[in-house]
């Protein structure tokens, strides 16, 4: 018994220093991002060598577009050219990427669905990200990046004079208004979002607006229109039926950011996107001093 035993105690360690020397361990090699957030965080990180294949709905940073072939849309994606591509590791989000992931993974793939819908959440996904592909120190500096820029603006909003009221409205038909971190986003910028209850809904109908009215009786001072694909039509919701009692509508305070700097979960909306709402709402105050009537 004494003698088995040693044996085993001796078989094992020759054992695992084989295996380990023919397969040594390492960080993700080739990664294909199903959304544009993951995309761009490799790229700020430095990683990008990393990345094999984008989603078609990529444009930052430009050069991805460029440099890595398209291999899905939101909903869909090319299962066979994800295959050819050979990936160690596949990056999509949410739920609506659900079936996408289930194909791939019968494939045999290794699939990572991240579900970020807040700041520090999309702040979270930034950092297990870094330390996913062995860049955590890079990730920590990159996140005091982004929370530096959030809380300058932060504190820039702080000399308005009062919080404009905001509706934002991510599509047209339904009218769907905006995400947790868009909400959130509007309070960082200095304004109110009017329907900061629904954004809380992980589901777009969730955040439906049934009664058009409703935006009419909420008033708000400025209206953010992101439209994810298409492009926002001001003078559209200007003619609503009932809109022109609405301050935003009344003063022309409709504005537009793009999709691709407000919509994805990831330092675009962290940037660009706070920044812009908060220079919209800015100027409006400069406008519009007074409390609409």
């Amino acid at each position: 018994m004494f003698q088995a035993g040693v044996r085993s105690l001796c078989v094992r360690p020759v054992r695992l220093v084989y295996i380990l020397a023919v397969m040594p361990a390492r960080y993700p090699e080739r990664i294909v991002c199903l959304t544009e957030e993951t995309t761009e965080t490799l790229y700020l990180l430095g990683e990008e060598r990393r990345i094999v294949g984008i989603s078609g709905y990529t444009v930052r940073p430009p050069r991805a577009r460029r440099e890595k072939p398209r291999v899905s849309a939101f909903l869909s994606a090319k299962t066979g050219k994800i295959l050819e591509l050979e990936p160690d590791l596949v990056l999509g989000f949410s739920d609506l990427q659900a079936d996408i992931s289930k194909d791939l993974v019968k494939a045999g793939l290794n699939v990572v669905i991240f579900n970020q819908r807040s700041v520090a959440e999309i702040l979270n996904m930034i950092l297990v990200l870094s330390s996913m592909v062995g860049a955590t120190e890079k990730g920590l500096k990159l996140l005091k990046r982004l929370e530096g820029n959030i809380l300058e603006i932060e504190e820039a909003a702080k000399s308005f004079p009062r919080k404009p009221k905001v509706y934002f409205e991510e599509w047209d038909e339904p009218m769907i208004s905006g995400i947790r971190w868009v909400s959130e986003l509007v309070g960082i910028a200095g304004g109110e979002d009017v329907f900061s209850e629904l954004s809380l809904s992980h589901a777009a109908s969730g955040r439906t607006i049934a009664d058009p009215g409703e935006v009419v009786r909420r008033r708000p001072d400025v209206i953010i229109g992101s439209w994810c694909g298409k492009k926002f039509r001001p003078e559209r919701v200007a003619a609503r039926p009932g809109w022109d009692a609405i301050p935003a509508v009344r003063d022309g305070e409709l504005h537009e950011i793009k999709s691709s700097e407000i919509l994805q979960p990831g330092p675009a909306a962290l940037t660009d996107g706070v920044k812009q709402i908060h220079e919209i709402l800015k100027a409006s105050l400069a406008r519009t001093p007074q409390q609409g009537a």
